[in-house]
């Protein structure tokens, strides 16, 4: 159930909702609308008043309403109306019109409205012109004359509607922190609809609008990017002529006066204000050359493998800060991927871009890699390649959207943990699509018998606790092509196997032959080095293996080790 709180000022703002309320609708959505409720009971109902004009009961219920409002004359404030729809979930039931009543009743005195017992409260009443959900309008002057004391009342009318779900047994949604974008309008919804569309206006421009940010270096790049994609950017400026914000709008999209409808970037989402925008390009300055030359679907593939890590054993800023880079990886993903596959990668985006925003501040600075690497895939012509690249970064990403879930969990933010967890469907099943065909035709390439006998020593050898599942994995057969293909390109096969595994653990991985295909995918297109130069990467890579990464109290390191005095000879 979702309540959303509305103020209107004006002189007539009481009429005008009043009007909307019984009238038709912006798509004739409105049907027999009726009173369910009103502070007195016995309010005047343009509804279900047959002998009478609608509007002149109209006039009537808005003249009663704002009769406290009038009384005070210039004194009157000026938000005068408190506008509250309240609506149920498409799969809960279809409610009474006595069951929204006292829906209406609680979410009022819940406001601070019109509190249970206080007979001065706001006048109040309660429209129903839908199955699945009700208005509330109040005039914001008690009867007494005072204002009403409403004091967080959104968060207040939210926790009261958690309240109301489990009494009826309603859809339970989770709380909220106040970081959510903001959800489209009603009329944004119908507007979307008239014109055949399946997503409204302000949900293309927020996806453009982060796009634009996650690919841009510099706040000249963001509005050149923003022009590039079909968004008109409108800058905001200040008396010195500085800008200070930016609004935007779709070529196309008027109002009824025939004039651009523009949003704020703050009102898209409260990331995407300027200051912010500036502030996440200051904390994520360019990357060394070097780091800019090497592959970027490996680079990126191996920032993204080392979020797990960040989010288990990194502090909360940081791990913040690890999500919004990913969040950045996911908008951009899309852009190159195949177009039968980007309609499942621009709904993970979507949902996760949820999970990229908490009350907690990130350090963007420690995602460097993940961000620069991704955009410099986009700018790279043919970068996308037969598919490896991206499948070997999908990878990758699942297992830090799934991390991702859990870090939400654990610290109770029960939005973003469900937005990853629906992103995470999406992101399988755009996996899928994308690495099968690629796998495949790595496993027509496999070696003869002999030689996979071989590497399945190694294996045994490398990952004794996973060798028998790998081994037994439809993915078995590309793994072994990989390692011969890191043979040809001059590395030892036991030295790559052994440095894929030390890489980060294979519990947590869905099949851990599929990663280690990609990561020795990635390990065998690097330059092979000499073969002492490998020997010493072997036993550097064992002893990694068999030390912990994080060693329980008292279990000596290696470095502890090294220090210990030799035992003396006897």
């Amino acid at each position: 159930m979702i309540p959303k709180i509305i103020l209107g000022r004006g002189a007539r703002a009481t009429r005008r909702l009043i009007g909307y309320l019984y009238g038709p609708g912006t798509a004739n959505e409105h049907t027999d609308p009726h009173l369910v409720a009103s502070w007195n009971g016995f309010a005047p109902d343009p509804g279900r008043s047959p002998h009478r004009r609608p509007k002149d009961v109209e006039d009537q219920l808005a003249a009663q309403l704002d009769q406290p409002v009038k009384m005070l004359g210039d004194k009157a404030p000026n938000t005068t109306v408190w506008h509250c729809p309240v609506r149920a979930a498409p799969e809960d039931p279809i409610l009474t019109d006595a069951q929204w009543a006292d829906i209406a009743r609680r979410i009022v005195a819940a406001a601070g409205i019109a509190p249970e017992g206080d007979e001065e409260a706001c006048r109040w009443v309660a429209v129903r012109h839908a199955d699945d959900h009700i208005h509330i309008a109040a005039t914001l002057v008690r009867q007494d004359g005072r204002r009403p004391r409403r004091d967080h009342d959104v968060r207040a009318v939210q926790r009261e509607a958690r309240k109301i779900e489990t009494d009826l047994g309603l859809r339970r949604l989770n709380p909220g922190d106040g970081t959510a974008a903001k959800r489209p309008t009603s009329k944004e919804h119908f507007k979307a609809k008239r014109q055949g569309h399946d997503t409204t206006t302000r949900e293309i421009l927020r996806m453009r609008v982060r796009r634009a940010v996650a690919a841009a270096s510099s706040e000249t790049e963001f509005f050149a990017l923003l022009e590039a994609t079909d968004v008109n950017a409108r800058p905001k400026t200040g008396p010195s002529g500085d800008v200070l914000g930016y609004s935007v709008a779709l070529p196309g999209d008027l109002n009824k006066h025939g004039e651009p409808v523009w949003f704020s970037g703050s009102t898209l989402a409260g990331d995407l204000s300027l200051p912010k925008i500036r502030q996440r390009l200051a904390d994520t300055g360019p990357e060394p050359v070097t780091v800019r030359a090497a592959n970027p679907w490996h680079q990126a593939t191996a920032a993204a493998e080392r979020i797990p890590e960040h989010l288990t054993h990194g502090s909360d800023h940081l791990a913040q800060g690890q999500l919004v880079a990913l969040g950045g990886a996911l908008d951009l993903v899309p852009l190159t991927a195949p177009a039968a596959v980007r309609p499942e990668l621009e709904r993970a985006a979507a949902l996760f871009e949820r999970a990229t925003r908490s009350r907690i501040s990130a350090d963007l600075d420690s995602a460097r890699v993940l961000r620069r690497s991704v955009q410099t895939i986009l700018r790279t012509p043919g970068a996308a390649g037969d598919g490896a690249g991206l499948a070997m970064l999908l990878d990758a990403s699942l297992i830090a959207v799934a991390f991702a879930v859990q870090w939400h969990r654990k610290h109770q933010h029960a939005q973003q943990e469900a937005a990853a967890a629906r992103a995470l469907v999406h992101l399988q099943t755009a996996y899928a699509h994308v690495a099968v065909p690629v796998l495949n035709d790595l496993a027509r390439r496999a070696p003869g018998l002999q030689t996979k006998q071989r590497y399945a020593r190694h294996l045994q050898e490398a990952a004794p606790e996973h060798a028998e599942r790998i081994l037994q994995d439809p993915a078995w057969d590309a793994l072994a092509t990989v390692l011969a293909d890191a043979e040809s390109a001059g590395h030892n096969a036991a030295t790559v196997l052994n440095q894929a595994v030390g890489q980060r653990r294979l519990d947590d991985a869905r099949s851990p032959a599929r990663a280690l295909t990609w990561r020795i995918h990635r390990l065998g297109q690097r330059h092979a080095p000499s073969p002492r130069a490998q020997a010493a990467m072997a036993r550097s890579t064992t002893l990694r293996r068999r030390t912990p990464l994080h060693p329980a109290p008292g279990t000596p390191t290696p470095a502890a080790v090294r220090q210990q005095p030799p035992a003396r000879r006897r």
